[in-house]
């Protein structure tokens, strides 16, 4: 597969051990360019805080997984976009379907990835839903 949209669900499979990490894993070596967002560096943080929280690991391997994301960000292994004026906009449109569970963040993902005509990978069944309703090319990993 050439190029896709990553959502943070797989990212941290990626990035963080859980059930879903070999898949995750395999995915994303077998892709040429993997898309992201300037959002998912705030939900790959907001994940990583969670995960201490709730015990999965401390501080110590939180910094080490946080600054692999950072040095992958660094050396150009994922293709950015950052979010605009329209995304926002398309985004709100989805929401307004009335028709889905879609999160805010996860239409502002949604709509990034449709403007570039990405199909968007994921391993959260709302978000996987939500693509489908929409008609938008979704790719669902799951364990």
């Amino acid at each position: 597969m050439k190029e896709c949209y990553i959502d943070s669900s797989v990212l941290g499979a990626y990035y963080t051990p859980e059930p879903l990490s070999e898949k995750a894993q395999a995915f994303l070596i077998g892709i040429d360019i993997p898309v992201i967002s300037m959002l998912t560096e705030v939900e790959m943080a907001s994940l990583i805080a969670k995960k201490i929280r709730v015990g999965d690991f401390g501080v110590r391997q939180a910094r080490k997984i946080l600054k692999e994301f950072r040095s992958h960000l660094e050396a150009g292994y994922f293709r950015k976009l950052m979010p605009s004026r329209g995304h926002y906009l398309r985004a709100t449109d989805m929401l307004a379907t009335f028709k889905t569970s879609l999160r805010s963040l996860d239409a502002l993902h949604l709509a990034m990835a449709s403007s570039e005509s990405l199909p968007i990978v994921t391993a959260d069944t709302t978000l996987r839903q939500a693509a489908k309703y929409l008609d938008l090319p979704v790719r669902f990993l799951k364990t």
